[in-house]
């Protein structure tokens, strides 16, 4: 596992997260004009501390866990935001 992807493992564990995927998608971005400044990852996460939230607000607890990452080591993150009631 990535140094990158084991720190955002860290971080989101702030979420409670009762399932996490993280998928580093960097491969298929080679090439890309922002691929230089960090990498492309896919995240699954469900945690019930998502409940009665919109998907943007969900998409901020992400973000703001995932902190200074968001301004280097991550260029373009997908993310699916889950309650464990979503399932």
């Amino acid at each position: 596992m990535s140094a990158i992807i084991e720190t955002m493992r860290q971080r989101l564990a702030l979420l409670s997260p009762e399932h996490l995927d993280i998928e580093d998608d960097s491969a298929s971005h080679a090439g890309h004009a922002g691929a230089k400044s960090g990498g492309h990852y896919n995240v699954l996460i469900v945690s019930a501390c998502f409940s009665g939230k919109s998907r943007i607000e969900r998409q901020r607890m992400v973000y703001d866990a995932l902190g200074d990452l968001m301004q280097q080591g991550i260029h373009a993150l997908a993310l699916k935001t889950l309650t464990p009631d979503d399932l």
